[in-house]
């Protein structure tokens, strides 16, 4: 990666700051009402825990129980489908979008998704790190080569250790938590190639001083 090329990653961001979120249903059932309008603004989960819930976006029922969808994350209503109220609807229909403005440390969290390699969780199971990595993590620095076996897989009280298949490297980024259980297809670790951690790292200097 060189300065040509991370100026057309910030250029990219500067030219569109935001996500869109599509909102469907859950289930199969009637969108009693909704609760939101065009260009309203809503906002997502709140609280140090999520506790206080987002913005509600609709009612759905089903077998006479109602439940409200609420909004996710923070952002503008766009492509408002009113002609589904009142309307029985089934599983995964399209209600709205949330056009969300992303925030310096999402735009960080983007960049370095598509600048680092990404080791996913192979199915919904909780992860550790081995003891080699740990200790090596512990000592601030952790480099990964092909062949190494650098993380625990514990799914129905068996533990099948992920070996690693990139080019070598250094983990960059810890996308889980210990005893957290993670979802298959997410993020576990960013790997960075060690020579190109300097441009790794000047570009999230220049998102933190440019971003906003």
């Amino acid at each position: 990666m060189k300065d040509l090329e991370i100026n057309r990653i910030l250029e990219r961001y500067r030219a569109r700051p935001y996500e869109i979120y599509r909102v469907e249903t859950p289930h199969t059932g009637r969108i009693n009402r909704l609760l939101v309008a065009e260009g309203q603004q809503v906002f997502g989960p709140a609280g140090r825990w999520g506790e206080r819930p987002g913005t509600p976006l609709f009612e759905l029922e089903r077998e006479r129980n109602v439940k409200v969808i609420r909004a996710q994350v923070e952002g503008t209503v766009t492509n408002l489908r009113q002609d589904l109220e009142g309307q029985f609807v089934e599983a995964n229909e399209y209600v709205l979008s949330i056009k969300h403005p992303l925030s310096r440390e999402e735009v960080i969290d983007l960049v370095l998704k598509e600048v680092l390699y990404i080791i996913t969780a192979p199915e919904r199971a909780k992860y550790y790190f081995t003891s080699e990595i740990a200790q090596a993590l512990e000592k601030g620095r952790a480099n990964v080569s092909p062949g190494d076996e650098i993380l625990l897989m514990s799914f129905m009280k068996r533990e099948t250790p992920i070996v690693y298949q990139g080019e070598p490297g250094v983990i960059f980024k810890v996308y889980f938590t210990i005893n957290q259980i993670v979802e298959q297809g997410e993020p576990l670790l960013g790997i960075a190639p060690e020579d190109q951690l300097p441009y790794i790292d000047k570009i999230i200097s220049r998102i933190r001083s440019e971003w906003g």
